[in-house]
């Protein structure tokens, strides 16, 4: 069942003060992107693994001139996530509020070489494991545990859970908070608001009229209606309307692009529910694809068909829409939505979320496979192991060459940005 809010009808008021952006119709404007800037460049200041996170095209460029480029294998050709960093997984709710940890962004998504979501996932381990004054060695244990969780996955790729007792702390926190939340805590936590309106301020900017009624249009009709009510289980019922509506302001990959917040009103006979979409430009991804991958001409429609291939729980609920010639895609945000933040490893917990995280990503790669690919892959990752180290060369030295450009791309970035403050 999803989880929505009910609120007599008539309670809904739109009071909220605008504190920033006062008087901007559209967030396009110099001084938005001088904001926008600014709180991307200081979100990538705060950590090395902050930093490796906000730096996908960097990542795929220093891949590129590395020497290590020469001897990654290129693998089959699945859709793969293309930003699979520890963040881009966690819990995503279906539609009927069941939960799995799968892969929560889409945007670099293609249909590529699976190889790449194993370096990316490796890279950002280990710089999340650097941010916890964990040992080197501790870093080699953890891609040796990551591949053998990811060729775990192979063995029974549809299987949408793991043994608890194979689940980290990190992982099991932030599921059993997933799995208590409800409305109050998405709008909390999405909109500082419980009530059914956007405050407006520094995370929220108001839109012009046209925008307005471009989103109106949009929820009124499929397929981002026909999303909505199949997804409240009253197809025919009741009719969406947009009960607020503002740009927002989240994520490093979302600068200068359009973001919209919008809060959907289903009036009942006694009651309205209300649900939260997010709608989101669709850019074409700076991750490699395949050679010879056909993939959606639209952008919007490359996203959601990949997430329907990597993450089921997420693709059911999304939808694509043009608002004034963006192509953009559709979520209905769920409460029990969550990012997995790594804050601090200790060593045990290290291993254990390296190897489970790849064998999220790893049951993503798989359920695309047949047998006879499955075995392929399987067998290439088995070569290429030297210096007693239970990993592919390949990737052990891809993660210590990236992570060695990100160090000193990030402490250029900091000096830059102590310069300006």
């Amino acid at each position: 069942m999803v989880l929505r809010v009910r609120i007599n009808a008539g309670v809904m008021e739109q009071s909220a003060a605008l504190t920033v952006g006062r008087g901007m119709g559209s967030p396009h404007l110099p001084d938005s992107l001088s904001f926008l800037h600014g709180h991307r460049d200081l979100k990538m200041a705060r950590s090395a693994h902050a930093y490796v996170r906000g730096k996908t095209a960097q990542f795929y460029e220093w891949l590129a001139d590395s020497q290590v480029a020469k001897i990654v294998p290129q693998g089959p050709a699945v859709w793969i996530c293309g930003d699979c960093h520890v963040g881009n997984l966690g819990p995503l709710a279906d539609g009927d509020g069941k939960i799995a940890i799968q892969i929560r962004d889409h945007d670099q998504a293609v249909i590529g070489n699976p190889a790449h979501d194993l370096i990316r996932l490796g890279l950002s381990l280990a710089t999340a494991a650097r941010g916890s004054h964990l040992p080197g060695v501790v870093t080699a244990r953890m891609i040796e545990e990551m591949v053998e969780g990811y060729e775990n996955a192979f063995a029974d790729p549809d299987a949408t859970t793991a043994d608890s007792a194979d689940e980290p702390a990190v992982v099991r926190t932030v599921r059993r908070r997933a799995l208590g939340r409800s409305w109050r805590h998405l709008a909390r936590e999405r909109l500082d608001d419980i009530e059914p309106s956007i405050p407006l301020g520094r995370r929220f900017w108001p839109l012009d009229e046209e925008q307005r009624a471009s989103l109106a249009t949009i929820v009124a009709h499929p397929p981002v209606g026909d999303m909505i009510l199949a997804l409240d289980g009253k197809p025919h019922a009741r009719q969406p309307t947009v009960a607020d509506a503002a740009y927002w302001v989240k994520g490093c990959s979302s600068l200068g692009l359009w973001r919209f917040a919008v809060i959907i009103a289903m009036k009942g006979d006694k009651h309205r529910d209300y649900a939260l979409i997010d709608l989101k430009d669709a850019t074409a991804p700076i991750a490699p694809v395949a050679p010879g991958a056909v993939m959606p001409a639209n952008q919007a429609e490359r996203v959601v068909a990949a997430a329907r291939a990597l993450s089921p729980h997420l693709g059911e609920r999304m939808a694509t829409a043009d608002c004034l010639g963006h192509a953009m895609f559709v979520r209905e945000l769920m409460p029990q939505d969550m990012k997995i933040e790594v804050d601090q490893f200790t060593r045990r917990e290290a291993l254990k979320a390296a190897r489970y995280l790849a064998l999220v990503v790893g049951r993503a790669h798989a359920r695309q496979m047949d047998v006879g690919m499955r075995r392929d892959w399987m067998a290439v990752l088995q070569r290429g192991r030297s210096g007693g180290m239970d990993a592919p060369s390949w990737l052990w030295q891809a993660v210590v060459a990236l992570a060695a450009r990100h160090e000193a791309g990030y402490l250029e970035h900091c000096r830059r940005y102590a310069l300006m403050h």
